[in-house]
């Protein structure tokens, strides 16, 4: 696994997490699409509402900010390809979350999980928002471990 990296300018913080998982994309689509089930794999997640469905809108609870929910919605979904959550207003403040998954040479697939804040405001709001590296690293683990349990009971 690659640990969380992050990097920082004035106006955005991007954290990318990698992690080779050796199971289908189909198993590790769902679990990644499944949002009643998601808590339960999951250690990073509370809770989270709505369906994981192109256009539709999610509640999540995390264990990042255990006081906020955040609001947000499926802005692109390519089935066991890639997937991208948005919240915010830009140009002033944005949060978007991408995940993807890519076929490796050694049959393994890689689950790479970004996400970016910027904006007009992001100068004034980052001193309030906690690091991402180590819940990426924990989301990553937690999926990878989930994942290929699954994928040896199939």
């Amino acid at each position: 696994m690659n640990a969380a990296t992050t990097q920082k300018t004035t106006f955005s913080r991007t954290t990318t997490v990698q992690i080779d998982i050796k199971a289908s994309k189909t198993i590790i689509w769902n679990l990644l699409t499944d949002a009643a089930d998601m808590a339960r794999w999951n250690s990073t997640i509370i809770s989270i509402q709505g369906r994981i469905q192109l256009g539709e809108k999610i509640a999540l609870k995390s264990t990042l900010d255990e006081s906020r929910t955040f609001k947000l919605k499926v802005q692109a979904l390519q089935a066991e390809k890639s997937m991208v959550w948005g919240s915010g207003m830009a140009p002033f403040f944005k949060g978007v979350r991408t995940y993807q998954l890519n076929d490796t040479a050694n049959g393994a697939v890689q689950f790479t999980m970004t996400e970016q804040l910027s904006g007009l405001t992001f100068p004034m709001a980052a001193k309030h928002i906690p690091s991402f590296d180590n819940t990426f690293d924990t989301f990553a683990a937690d999926l990878k471990k989930e994942a290929e349990l699954q994928q040896q009971n199939a």
